[in-house]
């Protein structure tokens, strides 16, 4: 039994472990290029959030990671089979609801992490704020938290399924990877289309991406470059932050000035 992970863990432990800090990961089920699996965001949430909850719980953080939402907001692949979408205003829902269970068990800090572009929780967070008393955390940890790393190790991390979530899934799904007779890859080079829009191309104005329009098989980003050192890599870097992370919520007091 792992304490930190609350699937595995058992009511006569619960009934006295006075929980600190609860992490909720977030992923997906949808297409990822030809090699990877549907699970891939779910997994890859589930793999750090596991492993930053037991770093900071051997540091005494009494953290506890909750079973992952595997289903995200999927709009813009609806043209591909068993891309399962969640509208936002679902999510917001089932989020309001297990932020009531969370409070009922005197738990009052969340840390939200998200392994899914799709999922847009920074609006959610803010209409949620100032009605409940659990306070919200949110880490994309494709984004802000890694961003320097992705710089240090990959060519080119990618979009989607690209060398970054590539190099995850070698270190640590290989068995949901497909290859060829050969080991190598059976992914496409990850190219996407532009749009008619130089505004848009730039970066400049943004708008919801219609996946089959965009790619040819959900594929943004090149992945043969990954490696699974790569991933161990990437992984070490974004636990050890996250961890510490938890390490001083959980330590910190909620009081009138939380969380300055």
């Amino acid at each position: 039994m792992r304490p930190w992970i609350l699937s595995e863990t058992n009511y006569g432990f619960v009934k006295d472990c006075r929980y600190q800090v609860a992490v909720l990961p977030t992923g997906a089920t949808e297409p990822h290029n030809l090699h990877l699996p549907y699970g891939t965001d779910t997994f890859q949430a589930d793999a750090i959030a596991s492993r930053a909850c037991e770093a900071a719980w051997n540091r005494g953080a009494r953290v506890v990671m909750l079973p992952p939402i595997p289903y995200g907001t999927e709009t813009n692949q609806s043209h591909f089979p068993l891309s399962m979408n969640l509208h936002p205003s679902t999510l917001m829902t089932i989020f309001r609801d297990l932020l009531g269970s969370l409070t009922n068990s005197g738990i009052n800090k969340l840390l939200i992490l998200n392994s899914h572009g799709g999922n847009e929780f920074k609006p959610m967070l803010r209409e949620l704020m100032n009605q409940t008393p659990c306070k919200l955390f949110l880490c994309d940890w494709f984004r802000g938290i890694s961003a320097d790393l992705q710089q240090e190790i990959f060519e080119d991390a990618g979009d989607h399924a690209g060398e970054m979530e590539t190099a995850l899934g070698l270190a640590f799904f290989r068995e949901f990877v497909a290859t060829d007779e050969n080991g190598k890859l059976t992914a496409d080079d990850g190219a996407v289309n532009p749009t008619r829009f130089d505004a848009v191309n730039q970066g400049w104005v943004s708008i919801s991406r219609p996946w089959h329009l965009l790619t040819s098989n959900t594929g943004s980003g090149n992945p043969h470059a990954a490696t699974v050192e790569k991933g161990r890599q990437l992984m070490e870097g974004v636990v050890g932050r996250l961890s510490e992370f938890l390490v001083e919520l959980a330590g910190s007091e909620v009081d009138e000035s939380f969380p300055f």
